[in-house]
């Protein structure tokens, strides 16, 4: 990946800035990126730093060190953080919170996974747009051998995926899956060897960022109100987010782009 300086949120994520990506490290490489209480604080809250930087179109999360993505929730917590039903309603709170903040930001998200990706790892994959994965990753939600429960909104985008016959073979065996399995049954986008990964991430954000940002912004919403239930779903929202493409200054540009043959320069306005 691309090295830009760091702007560090905690010793355990690393944030950066790249031209238009920004990036999320978890990074507690000798607990295989065990996510902590902090790192879900810091999660919810560097989303939002780049939600609000016009100048960020893609952001993408990894896991530091080669050997995961992320092995899941830090169990060396639980007994201080999960140990009561006050701990595990504040605990689980935070969690939740930065779930929905990758899962609501209008721009698109990349997990790009190598090695474990497990629990609250996977979900954290789950709520990005794409996974893209080496072919030495290995998926799994080990929730039944530790006695957890997974609710409501922790299963609803695995369900959505992969259909409830396979989310229920993964939580029900709670054996890890490899990245072959995890993409026949469409949990990943692709994948692709490790000396592919760092390449194919890259450019895909580079296709990404360099596409009309107000048109992947509608699409994006518009499709989390396609997998609503027919109630909830807010048709104006999408009548106006197309709309707005319509209307935008970028509209114009991809027309002239395009009879000029000539490179796009979108400005997301």
């Amino acid at each position: 990946m691309n090295n830009p300086a760091a702007r560090t949120e905690s010793e355990k994520l690393i944030v950066r800035k790249n031209k238009r990506v920004g990036y999320i490290g978890l990074n507690q490489p000798e607990k295989h990126n065990a996510i902590s209480y902090e790192m879900w604080q810091d999660i919810a809250r560097v989303v939002d730093d780049f939600e609000s930087d016009d100048r960020i179109r893609v952001i993408v999360v990894s896991g530091e060190g080669g050997r995961a993505f992320s092995s899941g929730a830090d169990i060396s917590q639980f007994e201080q953080k999960r140990g009561s039903p006050d701990a595990i309603e504040v605990y689980n709170r935070q969690m939740n919170l930065a779930y929905r903040k990758l899962t609501d930001v209008s721009k698109p998200t990349i997990a790009r996974i190598a090695g474990y990706c497990i629990g609250g790892g996977l979900a954290t994959a789950l709520c990005c747009d794409l996974r893209i994965a080496s072919d030495d990753s290995r998926f799994g939600i080990p929730a039944a051998r530790l006695g957890l429960g997974y609710g409501y909104d922790a299963l609803k985008p695995l369900v959505g995926l992969v259909g409830p016959t396979r989310a229920k073979e993964i939580l029900f065996t709670a054996r890890q899956f490899t990245a072959a399995e995890a993409y026949d049954m469409g949990l990943v986008n692709r994948v692709l060897t490790r000396d592919e990964l760092d390449g194919f991430v890259d450019e895909y954000t580079r296709t990404i960022a360099d596409n009309a940002p107000l048109t992947i912004k509608a699409c994006k919403q518009i499709i989390a109100e396609i997998s609503k239930d027919p109630d909830h779903r807010d048709l104006d929202l999408c009548k106006r987010l197309v709309d707005a493409c319509y209307a935008s200054r970028d509209y114009k540009e991809g027309r002239k782009a395009f009879m000029q043959k000539r490179k796009l320069k979108f400005q997301g306005k």
